[in-house]
């Protein structure tokens, strides 16, 4: 079977700069909760890519579970960000990376 991961490419819409603080706090803790689950492997900020906020790389057992979290994401809720959810299987030793 293969190893999923899925990524959420976190984009700026046009209401980004306009980002309350009380956005960032739910921004924040929904990141908490995510790795208190277990569904978050790392997440991060973009800098130098015009328009790309950031990411997250989620561990879950399906896509459809992976895209509810993103339509959560209080960034995406509030109206301040898009996003784009990306399925990427691992390649590792105990797969002898796809070959």
């Amino acid at each position: 079977m293969e190893k999923m991961m899925y990524l959420m490419m976190i984009a700026k819409s046009k209401t980004y700069r306009k980002m309350t603080k009380q956005a960032v706090t739910e921004h924040v803790a929904n990141i908490r909760k995510l790795d208190d689950e277990g569904k978050l492997e790392i997440c991060g900020v973009f800098h130098g890519y015009p328009g790309m906020a950031g990411m997250y790389i989620l561990k879950t057992d399906s896509r459809e579970e992976a895209e509810e979290i993103c339509k959560a994401e209080p960034l995406v809720t509030g109206g301040y960000a898009t996003y784009q959810l990306v399925g990427l299987q691992i390649a590792n030793r105990e797969n002898n990376y796809l070959l």
